[in-house]
């Protein structure tokens, strides 16, 4: 019979996990019962069936309550049966279990894996240090999980410590991109090696996945007008400034907001010394004159202290402090008008 049980548990060592050491399990039991019947005088209460799958299951883990045991010999035989054969089953089990933990982490540190999530932010790109602050960036004001993708010379996960799942492959093959689950994902950021490979892969991007949010960045922005030939929705940023990528992920937009600031003739940026004749004023009252009568938003304050970007409107500010706007044109003090009515 153990020789049986030896064979039957090295066929089953080659199916999934789980599935040889139920079947030595069930095999054990099933032949165990019928032989401690056959050796127990009639009438014991071991072999009864609501008795007997309580006697395996604590002899079998080598517990030994001791409230159900043979009498016979040959049931003391039968009982060595079942812990041989259940620590058989069950050496099995850990042992499959170790080594599919071992398998998975392993296929996680090898970015190996295939992301299952959707609603995510993928960086296709990695490049030390760099990478690491684009990702705090992003987990600084966003909760979306991140997918990190990067290019086979990077062997291992460069932040096993991070909750970032990690993809690792060819960013310009189609199957390594929906492995990262680009064509399921919130927003992509591709930082890659140089502009030619950001422009192949911001082409394969859009054909897995035309509705996410692209974000490029750009060590040449005069490249920009090739990549708007994949399309227009695809959001260019400068390579230099990482930040301003983080933001364009999670805001979309607000780089055309920053670019329109920057352009001659768009919403030009202007400052103004708050005048003594104004007397005491508030952020609020300067933000109202401003926006009622000239169309005009104050971004940001300057006292002899402190820069202070958008304040509460209730901030008294002194004569001399400097106010900076978006307008149309820029403003004299005589202009504008804190008090409540616009002057003639």
């Amino acid at each position: 019979m153990l020789f049986i049980l030896i064979r039957l548990k090295r066929r089953l060592s080659a199916l999934r996990t789980g599935l040889p050491a139920a079947a030595v399990m069930a095999f054990v039991f099933v032949t165990s019962w019928p032989l401690m019947a056959l050796v127990e005088p009639d009438g014991s209460t071991l072999v009864q069936p609501e008795n007997y799958w309580w006697y395996f299951v604590v002899t079998g883990s080598t517990v030994g309550y001791g409230d159900f045991f043979p009498e016979t010999t040959g049931g003391h035989v039968v009982g060595g049966y079942v812990i041989v054969g259940a620590i058989a089953g069950l050496t099995t089990l850990f042992t499959q279990l170790a080594t599919l933990i071992e398998k998975t982490r392993g296929r996680r540190m090898q970015g190996a894996i295939t992301v299952e999530r959707s609603g995510h932010v993928v960086v296709l790109g990695y490049t030390a240090g760099r990478t690491e602050r684009i990702l705090d960036g992003i987990g600084a004001e966003s909760s979306r999980a991140v997918v990190l993708g990067a290019w086979e010379d990077v062997e291992t996960h460069p932040m096993p410590d991070r909750d970032v799942e990690f993809v690792r492959g060819e960013l310009v093959d189609e199957a390594v991109l929906r492995r990262a689950g680009v064509d399921r994902a919130y927003s992509v950021l591709v930082d890659a090696r140089d502009d030619n490979e950001a422009l192949a892969m911001a082409v394969c991007v859009e054909h897995v996945n035309p509705d996410t949010h692209l974000v490029v960045t750009l060590r040449d922005m005069n490249r920009a007008d090739h990549v708007s030939y994949v399309s227009d929705s695809i959001r260019c940023v400068q390579w230099h400034v990482p930040r301003m990528a983080t933001e364009e992920l999670q805001d979309p937009g607000i780089t055309q907001v920053y670019t329109q600031l920057m352009t001659h003739g768009g919403g030009n940026t202007y400052s103004m010394a708050v005048p003594a004749s104004w007397g005491a004023v508030t952020f609020g009252q300067c933000q109202t004159a401003f926006g009622r009568d000239h169309d005009a938003t104050v971004l940001a304050a300057r006292t002899s202290d402190e820069l202070l970007v958008s304040p509460s409107w209730r901030t008294e500010l002194p004569a001399g402090t400097v106010l900076y706007y978006v307008g149309r044109a820029r403003l004299d003090p005589e202009q504008v008008d804190v008090r409540g009515s616009a002057p003639a």
